[in-house]
This record gives structure tokens, C-alpha cells and sequence, in this order.
């Protein structure tokens, strides 16, 4: 009997399988489950004495604007500040939400790599991110003036992002 056939049968057929898996294109992007539904109530605290904290009051009151979650400690975060700087040197306005964050740091922060908050939150316990579900530093968010997401970038914003999330702000009626 020539049952040595059947492992090698299912070895070709593992090889096939896994032939067929990596050949296909790979999927880049992560569509938010986020997209469409309204911000969670919060309301946080000024990260540093710069500038008020943030709530979802801010973000209801008729025009779009991003929300950017970062922190001071997150090196991603320092490569996305010019782009930041760009888009508010756009008129967009950014509100943003420092992740476990002491106020010292935020302050070093924004005077060393730019400031284009109006407006920054501290989220010491990350409870905020995770109710937008952020998954981690930086993340941004395009808020119509509804509260509502309409758009999720995650990781930082790049040179090719900038206009990307013109026109997301674009469509959400800015």
C-alpha cells in the first residue's frame, strides 16, 4: 500500500495553500469600526497651563476639526509635528489629547517640536483613547461638527497624509 502518498499529499497541499496566501496583495489599511459613530461624553482636564483641556463640546459645535491623541513620550509623535504645523498653518484647527502625560513634558514638547493645539486634554488613565477606540500614539481623527467620526489616520501624519486629511475635512463640511 502506498500510504506514504496521503503527508505528502498534505505537505503540497500546505505549500499550495500558503503559495496562494502570500501572493495575494496585502491590505494596508484598517477600516475603524469608529467610522460614522458619535464621540463617548468626556471631558479632560488642561495637559498643561498653555491652553484649555478638551471635551466633546468642543468638537459639537458646527465646524470639523481633528482630534490628534499623542504624547510627549512617543517618538512617532515627534516626526507627525511638522505635518501638524502644516495643517494648522491650513486654518485647520487641531484639539488634542495627551496620553499619560506629565504637564511638564507636553509644555517641553510643544515649545521644542511646534504647537498647533487650540485646545489639549490630559488622558492620564487612556480611558478617552480607548472609548474613540485609539489603539495607540498618534492617532488622528477627523470630527465633522456633529461629533461624529468621519475619518480615522492611524500612526503619524506624513507629508502624503496632509492632503488626504484636507479632503476628509472637506467632506465633513469644512
Amino acid at each position: 500500500m502506498r500510504w506514504w502518498w496521503i503527508p505528502l499529499g498534505l505537505f503540497a497541499l500546505f505549500v499550495g495553500l500558503a503559495g496562494y496566501q502570500l501572493s495575494q496583495p496585502k491590505e494596508e489599511f484598517v477600516r475603524s469600526t469608529m467610522i460614522g459613530k458619535t464621540l463617548p461624553a468626556f471631558a479632560l482636564e488642561p495637559a498643561f497651563d498653555g491652553l484649555p483641556g478638551a471635551s466633546d463640546a468642543d468638537l459639537r459645535d458646527g465646524k470639523p476639526r481633528l482630534l490628534n491623541v499623542w504624547a510627549s513620550w512617543c517618538l512617532p509623535c515627534i516626526a507627525e509635528a511638522p505635518y501638524l504645523e502644516q495643517l494648522r498653518a491650513s486654518g485647520v484647527e487641531i484639539v488634542g489629547i495627551a496620553i499619560r502625560d506629565r504637564p511638564e513634558d507636553v509644555a517641553e514638547f510643544l515649545a521644542r517640536h511646534g504647537n498647533p493645539y487650540t485646545r489639549i486634554g490630559a488622558d492620564d488613565l487612556s480611558e478617552v483613547m480607548l472609548g474613540i477606540g485609539s489603539q495607540g500614539v498618534p492617532e488622528t481623527f477627523v470630527i465633522d461638527g456633529k461629533g461624529t467620526i468621519t475619518y480615522q489616520h492611524m500612526g503619524d501624519i506624513r507629508a502624503s497624509d496632509v492632503p488626504v486629511l484636507l479632503e476628509e475635512l472637506r467632506k465633513a463640511g469644512a
